[in-house]
C-alpha cells in the first residue's frame, strides 16, 4: 500500500478562451534530451531539478549542488564538487550520465554556457526565487514575478511536442474526459474542464478521492483520464489514473517529475518545469506551469475541431453577454 504524500503542493488558474490557432503548417518541433541543454538558460537546472526525486541519494547531493549554485559548480573541478557533496568523483560522474553528459567537463562546459546567458537575459543582475526575511515588498515582487515568468518559459521550453500531440490527439478522439486533482491542482483541473466545457467536450473534473475512484471505474476504452499531480506523488490522483488505466482507458499525467510514481500508471506524460520555493511562492509557479500545458492541450483540440468550435464558442459567447450589466444600470 503506497503511504500518502500529504497536501498537494502545487497546482488555478481563470478560465480562458480560445486563442489565436497556431498555423496548421508550423512545423512540429521536439526538444530532445541531447538538445534540451540549449534550449532556454539554465535549461539543465531545469532538468536536474525534474530528475531530482529519481536520483540515489549520493546523486541527489550533487543535484542540489548544482540546482542551488550551477556556476559554482561550473568553476569547481570535480574532485573539488565532490569534496563538497560528500561523496566520491566517480558518483559526480554517474551523475552527469544519469542526465545525459558523457562526463564532467561536459556538465561544467554546458553549465558556464547557460550561466552567462541567465546573467545577460537579466542584464547582470541576481535574482533569486527564495525570498529572505530582509527582503523589500519591491524585491517581493520581482522575485515573485521572475520565478512566474521562468516557470512558463522553461515549461514550454522542455514541452514534448511530440507527447503533446499524442495527447491532443487522444481528447479529440475520446467520448469522454475526466481530469483528476486533489488541493492546488483541483483548480487546474477544473480550468481544463470549463475550457473543454465550452467548446461542446464532455469533460468533468473531480477532486474527491472516492468520486475520482468511482469517476474511473465507470470510463472505458474510447475514453482519457488526466491526472494532474506537481510531485507525481499523490496518492488519490495515481489511485484513480491506476483504476482507470485497468479499464482500458487512455491515461495522461501532468507532472513536474517525470519518473515519479504517477508515470507508472500513465500511457502519456506530459511535464512542466517549476520550482517551489520559500513561502510557497512556487505553488503559484507550478500553477502558472500547468495551466500553460492545460492551455496547449486546449489550443490543440481546439484547432483540430477548428468549425465546431468556433460555433461553441459563439453560442456560449452569446448565452452569457446578456449577463453583464447595461452601461445605464451600472452604479455612478
Amino acid at each position: 500500500m503506497r503511504k500518502p504524500t500529504g497536501p498537494e503542493p502545487g497546482s488555478a488558474g481563470d478560465p480562458a478562451a480560445l486563442r489565436t490557432p497556431v498555423s496548421p503548417s508550423a512545423p512540429s518541433r521536439e526538444t530532445p534530451p541531447e538538445a534540451a541543454k540549449d534550449a532556454t538558460p539554465l535549461s539543465t537546472v531545469v532538468r536536474v531539478r525534474s530528475l531530482l526525486p529519481s536520483l540515489p541519494p549520493a546523486e541527489r547531493r550533487v543535484a542540489q549542488r548544482v540546482i542551488d549554485d550551477p556556476e559554482g559548480v561550473a568553476n569547481s573541478t570535480i574532485t573539488e564538487l565532490a569534496q563538497a557533496c560528500g561523496t566520491s568523483e566517480t558518483t559526480v560522474i554517474r551523475f552527469c550520465r544519469a542526465i545525459g553528459f558523457h562526463g564532467y567537463p561536459e556538465l561544467r562546459l554546458t553549465l558556464a554556457t547557460e550561466a552567462g546567458r541567465a546573467q545577460s537575459a537579466t542584464g547582470g543582475r541576481v535574482i533569486g526565487s527564495d525570498i529572505s526575511p530582509d527582503d523589500s515588498l519591491e524585491q517581493i515582487v520581482e522575485k515573485v514575478t521572475f520565478a512566474d515568468a521562468r516557470a512558463v518559459e522553461e515549461t514550454a521550453a522542455q514541452l514534448d511536442i511530440k507527447m503533446l500531440e499524442q495527447v491532443v490527439d487522444a481528447v479529440v478522439a475520446a467520448d469522454r474526459v475526466d481530469v483528476y486533482g486533489v488541493g492546488a491542482s483541483a483548480f487546474v483541473a477544473a480550468d481544463f474542464q470549463q475550457k473543454l466545457h465550452r467548446i461542446g467536450r464532455v469533460c468533468s473534473a473531480w477532486s474527491d478521492a472516492h468520486i475520482m475512484l468511482t469517476s474511473a471505474a465507470v470510463l472505458g476504452p474510447g475514453d482519457v483520464a488526466l491526472g494532474i499531480s506537481h510531485t507525481g506523488a499523490t496518492v488519490e490522483t495515481i489511485d484513480a489514473l491506476e483504476v482507470a488505466k485497468a479499464k482500458g482507458v487512455t491515461t495522461v499525467a501532468l507532472t513536474n517529475f517525470p519518473k515519479s510514481p504517477i508515470a507508472e500508471v500513465a500511457d502519456l506524460i506530459l511535464t512542466t518545469a517549476a520550482r517551489e520555493t520559500t513561502f510557497r511562492s512556487g505553488a503559484t509557479a507550478s500553477r502558472l506551469a500547468q495551466l500553460t500545458v492545460v492551455d496547449c492541450v486546449f489550443v490543440g483540440v481546439a484547432q483540430r475541431t477548428y468549425g465546431p468550435t468556433r460555433k461553441a464558442l459563439e453560442a456560449t459567447f452569446e448565452a452569457v453577454r446578456g449577463r453583464t450589466v447595461r452601461p445605464d444600470r451600472r452604479r455612478r
